[in-house]
């Protein structure tokens, strides 16, 4: 590829900081960024994961868009598999020592992570390693070599190790080379950048410093946020019910990302989209001045990342769906809110006598045979139908014309 194919320099470093939480040192990038222009060399810029859960959600594609983002500018991305180290154990965040994966585990987490990672990557241009290729070879005395050029009090200055220190937990001698041996693959990689999530900055500032020590030059490091949850307040994860998972039906998707805030909008268009900070800005400006309705710009967002997902004419569909649920209903706006604490699963006869919909469960029968109940606007006439109320959800509840109520299980 010779230098004409990338695009300027401040262009490119625009389109890499959307987002970005710390660019370790910028700089450095841009000396980068300016050398591969003038030699019309890719930069190789490097994501690893360990195969752990391979089930991903939005949180979890942050990372990965950012990579993409360096493969739209032209180049190289490696997506990493650490099989190696994923028999080590990650200690980040972790308080105690991690059960190690067995190479089985490891092997079909990869098959199904990788499929997903498809989504956003793009397959033919995509560089997938896996470190067990040189982690495998390193003898022992390579590993001693490796350990040599690192302090153990320096390795102790980590978040994660102090703490369990600090409170007499156990810390395995294995945990203190995983970020050695995470270092040793941006060695092996000849990385100029590696990406991670806040938490792994410590983790990537190591690979910089062993870098050096095997006389290469370091890497830089690129940290993104971590994703708030559909709540508005946690992290995105599967354990707080806050998540959005990029393998769910579009309309769930859709009805998830509708739910978010009209401020979280924002920062789901940054870490979330494509978009340039240009385009996000406008539309900011948009619906502040009035220009464009929340809703709609929302809508819109919830569009753009289910397509990437499921293709176009699905993110459609789902939109026509929530359109004609929601909207066309006339679903009033201040439809009351009720919370109900999570439980086994209910009757939804006995749901409505509970929530006041029906006065009496004969009343709530005659409802729902007549056709009178909607859950989200499919409408049932089943009498013995249960309602699910084991995890955190929220849905709309119609009974007869005038009566609504947006339930949400907590």
């Amino acid at each position: 590829m010779s230098k004409h194919h990338f695009k300027p320099v401040d262009e490119q470093l625009a389109y890499l900081r959307k987002g970005a939480a710390e660019i370790i040192r910028e700089e450095e990038l841009r000396a980068k960024l300016e050398k591969s222009f003038a030699t019309g060399t890719p930069l190789r810029a490097k994501l690893g994961v360990d195969p752990t859960a391979p089930d991903l959600h939005l949180g979890h594609t942050v990372v990965l868009r950012k990579l993409k983002h360096f493969q739209d500018l032209g180049h190289t991305a490696i997506f990493l598999i650490g099989d190696f180290t994923a028999m080590v154990g990650d200690p980040t965040g972790q308080s105690e020592t991690r059960p190690p994966l067995s190479g089985d585990e490891v092997k079909v987490n990869a098959k199904t992570y990788l499929e997903q990672v498809y989504k956003i990557l793009d397959k033919k241009k995509t560089e997938v390693r896996y470190n067990s290729e040189w982690l495998g070879k390193l003898s022992g005395h390579d590993m001693i070599k490796l350990c040599a050029h690192y302090r153990l009090a320096r390795m102790l200055e980590r978040e994660d190790f102090r703490s369990r220190l600090a409170s007499s937990q156990p810390i395995a001698i294995h945990e203190l080379l995983y970020p050695l041996l995470q270092a040793y693959d941006s060695v092996a990689l000849e990385a100029d950048v590696e990406l991670g999530a806040t938490e792994q900055k410590f983790n990537l500032l190591i690979g910089r410093d062993i870098q050096r020590e095997y006389g290469k030059p370091s890497q830089v490091a690129f940290t993104m946020p971590i994703l708030v949850g559909t709540d508005g307040e946690r992290k995105m994860s599967k354990s707080l019910g806050n998540y959005v998972g990029i393998t769910e039906p579009p309309a769930e998707m859709f009805g998830k990302l509708m739910s978010i805030s009209d401020d979280l909008m924002w920062a789901y268009f940054e870490l979330l989209t494509d978009r340039t900070p240009a385009e996000i800005t406008q539309l900011e400006q948009h619906v502040k001045g009035g220009k464009a309705h929340p809703m709609e710009v929302k809508m819109a967002l919830a569009r753009e990342i289910i397509a990437g997902f499921h293709g176009a004419a699905a993110a459609t569909k789902a939109a026509d769906h929530f359109q004609q649920v929601f909207r066309d209903r006339k679903v009033p706006d201040e439809a009351p809110v009720r919370k109900l604490t999570r439980g086994e699963k209910r009757r939804l006869t006995a749901l409505l006598v509970d929530l006041g919909l029906a006065a009496s469960r004969s009343e709530a029968e005659r409802l729902v045979k007549q056709g009178g109940v909607e859950i989200d606007g499919s409408r049932t006439d089943d009498v013995k139908k249960e309602v699910d109320l084991s995890k955190p959800s929220a849905f709309l509840l119609r009974a007869g014309k005038k009566k609504f109520l947006r339930v949400v299980i907590e």
